[in-house]
């Protein structure tokens, strides 16, 4: 059996100690808030799954600090992420850490301070883009890869969704400024809270063989309103080191959502799209000679983790096993991130090293 501690009992904290129970895991979810524990046993768990699961030991880290887990899933604020992570790291290490998307603020010291640290304990450390781990992501790798839509000449992605959506997954706060959201320098904002269409861009890319961001101009609408500070627009034209130009968009206003993606090709295109309705993904691939393969992925808002925690359970029992959320990855998304901030303030073109 697995045994997993969830820092965090928010939104995500409660979706992923779902899917852990749904696999007969032993879960214990860790608050520094009393209130927030509170909040699981009696409204977020039995609101979203008919009841709470008594199985869950609902307590303060500081109750488990000296107890050995096998997962450690780190569901906080960004800008707590890469502390706690090291905090686990140099106490009890598990076999796997998976922390919650975007990875840390926008700050790449904290990057290579973890990446240091996974190096020197060998703990395995995932990132939540759980995008690509999805039905219709794998269906769509794998049309990909058996249908050519020829050279491929774009690729463009967007994770554009009114963030009404996740205030009402938290009706305990009353706006941007009670949270990390309504503040980009902590990874809110729609660049690091929506980098979801950062990061499915280059997963895409790699599968597509187009290489890996090393150019980004950007331009963010950074708004400061009611005590908050956050860019409410993200707008990126990006290139790789292949020479490939794309375009990303993430924003906190459009409604309803668009989660899409293209690969544009000489011969076709493949479309990616997140619930086309409230109960499907579809994957659409048309070439230009009349063949048009198209799904309709049947899907729950759990499903959408249900494919995560299989992952992490079998990483922890191959730690050596490939997973697209590896660390790397997603400090490649935080590097695009920070890029787009110095771009977007600064007015100029900022190019990564990858």
């Amino acid at each position: 059996m697995i045994r997993a501690k969830i820092l965090g009992a928010g939104s995500i904290g409660n979706h992923l100690a779902h899917g852990a129970r749904e696999r007969g895991w032993a879960v214990t979810m860790c608050d520094i808030d009393p209130a927030a524990l509170e909040r699981t046993r009696n409204d977020i768990y039995p609101t979203r799954y008919g009841s709470f699961d008594e199985e869950i030991l609902l307590c303060s880290p500081d109750q488990v600090a000296d107890e050995l887990f096998d997962v450690v899933i780190i569901g906080t604020p960004p800008d707590s992420h890469v502390a706690l992570a090291l905090a686990e790291m140099a106490t009890r290490p598990p076999r796997v850490i998976l922390i919650e998307k975007p990875l840390c603020e926008p700050d790449l010291a904290s990057c290579e301070r973890l990446t240091s640290a996974a190096k020197q304990t060998g703990v395995r450390v995932l990132v939540g883009y759980n995008h690509r781990l999805t039905e219709h992501t794998r269906l769509a790798a794998e049309w990909l890869s058996e249908h050519s839509i020829g050279e491929i000449t774009t690729l463009r992605a967007m994770t554009r969704e009114h963030w009404g959506g996740i205030f009402g997954a938290h009706p305990w706060l009353a706006g941007p400024a009670d949270t990390y959201l309504g503040f980009t320098s902590r990874g809110g904002g729609a660049l690091a809270e929506h980098s979801h269409a950062i990061n499915i861009w280059q997963y895409f890319a790699d599968l597509a063989g187009l290489g890996r961001i090393c150019e980004v101009m950007a331009m963010l609408d950074e708004v400061e309103s009611d005590g908050a500070a956050y860019d409410r627009v993200a707008q990126l034209s990006v290139r790789t080191d292949r020479g490939l130009v794309g375009t990303i968009v993430q924003d906190v206003v459009t409604q309803p959502a668009q989660k899409w993606l293209r690969l544009e090709g000489t011969e076709g295109y493949l479309e990616w799209q997140v619930s086309v309705d409230p109960s499907h993904d579809l994957v659409r691939l048309v070439r230009h000679d009349g063949k048009i393969l198209e799904q309709r992925v049947a899907k729950t808002r759990p499903d959408d983790f249900r494919a995560e925690i299989a992952h992490l359970e079998a990483v922890a029992g191959d730690p050596s096993l490939p997973s697209p959320l590896d660390l790397e990855t997603g400090v490649d998304t935080m590097k695009v991130i920070v890029a787009a901030l110095a771009s977007s303030r600064e007015g100029r073109l900022v190019r990564i090293d990858v």
